[in-house]
């Protein structure tokens, strides 16, 4: 298939670029920033996002790029909606021009974190701060605007080369200083090779529709960092608990937002336990004892 790839210079989009070419797909990146290999082209920019993708005739448009930072999101929040909302819904229109199916990523911050049990992709959606709302209106602008659409949700992604928990909890620790990690936050670490996979594999049913990506299992934030921590040779570390009160910021999780793969799983596509993907992410970069 003829795919374009949104946030190419980015981690999720990075890789999706090299598993769907491995699986013999015609792909083409776009991103805002300059990268190697990638065009330049901002999302937000309605005529230049329906320029390119009139111009390139893809059957699929991707779309995983989107402004990550919860809490600059809560600071700015409507350029929060103005990135993660109009740019699905700049990408989702001009998809159904070339009569093409588009793929948004989205988080389970679209969920409140009130509920006992993991979240079902149709359970009613209630975001408590502001990236989770402009990710919500992404999901409506693609529902909404093109009927051959995907939405895969997905939580605590980690990836290589980039700024995520694992790293920031490790190199603390190997730089001795003391660790304090929040122990009412539950989700389910998702590994963004993993996550790829699944992807690609998505959008070569045609099975349109919504859909749950996250490795299987959940944990709290304390859990998480217990396991990769004692993983990676630091099992002596202590770990200070606190909860999401102690620890000030901007925006405010959900503190229950597990998601449950079951329209996945309905149709073959699962991902691993996360305590396998998190092995298989120290051991490829050389942390694992």
């Amino acid at each position: 298939m003829r795919i374009i790839v949104t946030g190419a210079a980015g981690r999720l989009g990075g890789w999706l670029l090299q598993v769907l070419k491995k699986r013999g797909h015609d792909v083409t990146g776009l991103d805002v920033v300059k990268a190697e290999r990638v065009y330049q082209v901002d999302i937000t920019d309605y005529d230049a996002a329906h320029k390119f993708v009139y111009a390139n005739r893809p059957e699929v448009v991707i779309h995983p790029a989107a402004w990550t930072d919860v809490d600059g999101c809560a600071r700015d929040p409507e350029q929060a909606i103005i990135v993660n909302g109009f740019g699905a819904q700049h990408m989702a229109l001009a998809a159904a021009a070339v009569n093409a199916a588009v793929l948004y990523v989205s988080s389970n911050e679209v969920f409140d974190g009130t509920s006992t049990r993991p979240y079902y992709e149709y359970d009613i959606t209630h975001p408590v701060n502001p990236y989770g709302y402009s990710k919500w209106v992404g999901e409506r602008a693609v529902m909404s605007l093109n009927p051959r659409h995907y939405i895969v949700r997905t939580a605590w992604l980690f990836a290589h080369g980039g700024k995520n928990f694992i790293q920031a909890v490790l190199s603390a620790a190997q730089a001795g200083k003391p660790l304090r990690v929040v122990t009412n936050e539950v989700a389910n670490p998702t590994y963004n090779d993993d996550l790829a996979d699944a992807i690609a594999a998505l959008i070569e049913t045609g099975r349109f529709g919504l859909y749950h990506f996250v490795n299987e299992g959940a944990c709290s934030r304390i859990q998480f960092a217990r396991y990769f921590l004692d993983r990676a040779g630091f099992a002596d570390t202590p770990i200070t608990p606190i909860t999401t009160q102690e620890w000030p910021r901007a925006s405010t999780p959900p503190t229950y937002a597990a998601l449950c793969n079951l329209a996945g799983r309905h149709i073959g596509i699962t991902l691993r336990p996360w305590q396998e993907a998190v092995e298989a992410f120290l051991a490829k970069e050389g942390l694992l004892k």
